[in-house]
């Protein structure tokens, strides 16, 4: 079972990334966040602490003009949450893999969360 303090920190996580809002989730965040983003089952992103997440969180900022991570469902598995997301968003620069400003992306997957003193540890998207 999910406690109600957890699904709370991770929809405000939701919130603050649906707001552009880095300060916002940033205060969410454990000291030793630990953040991965798989694509097609392989790493294509990692960062280690709060800093190193906050310059990807700005980084990231950047590349969309609006963009919405919603959670379908959640679900416990051992210490962690998993949660099942849709995510759409809309480009605001020309990616290298050829897709332009204007753009809009759709992509279905799952993050998985970890909740640590209260803040959030681990997050893994997976897409």
């Amino acid at each position: 079972m999910i406690s109600k303090e957890t699904k709370e920190i991770i929809d405000n996580y939701v919130e603050a990334y649906n707001s552009f809002d880095v300060v916002g989730i940033v205060k969410l965040l454990h000291k030793d966040i630990l953040f991965r983003n798989f694509s097609n089952g392989e790493i294509n992103t990692e960062t280690r602490g709060v800093q190193d997440f906050r310059e990807l969180a700005e980084k990231s900022s950047k590349i969309f003009s609006s963009r919405r991570l919603a959670i379908i469902d959640y679900s416990a598995v051992d210490d962690k949450v998993e949660a099942q997301i849709d995510y759409e968003g809309i480009l605001a620069v020309d990616l290298p893999n050829g897709l332009k400003n204007g753009d809009s992306m759709q992509l279905k997957g799952k993050s998985v969360f970890r909740i640590e003193e209260g803040k959030i540890a681990l997050i893994e998207d997976y897409s």
